[in-house]
């Protein structure tokens, strides 16, 4: 199963306050433990939602909205995608991992959407196109 691991958003990485040395050699180890035990597939940080943007749809309307974003709490400041074989698994790499914030944080984990997630909605022409492009990208 893959999952996205989100590091939430903290008022310190919203203001741009840049990791020590020592968080940054810490997280390096841990990235590396992660690539050695195959379950790392992506990850990176994000810069403060001070530099993004966010499109509202509504039907046919566009509505470019800058930044920042007023809920910190509800924002990601950086994240992983990983394979793993249960939730458990998980759970158990992020209970190893160092804080990734100077204070307080949460990391929040969520699985990935399957092509199996989606019963009949998948056809089987639908189900192709996702392989190609998969296959395009070198995504899993």
């Amino acid at each position: 199963m893959r999952v996205i691991v989100m590091v939430k958003a903290t008022e310190d990485s919203e203001a741009g306050k840049m990791p020590s040395t020592e968080l940054l050699e810490a997280m390096g180890k841990f990235n590396e433990e992660l690539v050695n035990a195959g379950i790392m597939l992506a990850g990176e940080g994000l810069h403060p939602s001070s530099r993004g943007k966010r499109v509202a749809f509504d039907g046919a309307s566009r509505l470019v909205i800058d930044g920042p974003f007023t809920e910190t709490k509800e924002l990601v400041a950086g994240f992983w995608i990983w394979q793993v074989k249960d939730m458990d698994e998980a759970i158990a790499w992020v209970k190893r991992c160092p804080n990734p914030m100077p204070g307080p944080s949460e990391i929040e984990i969520r699985p990935v959407f399957e092509a199996a997630d989606f019963g009949d909605a998948l056809t089987p022409e639908i189900a192709e196109l996702d392989d190609r492009l998969r296959e395009r990208i070198g995504g899993n």
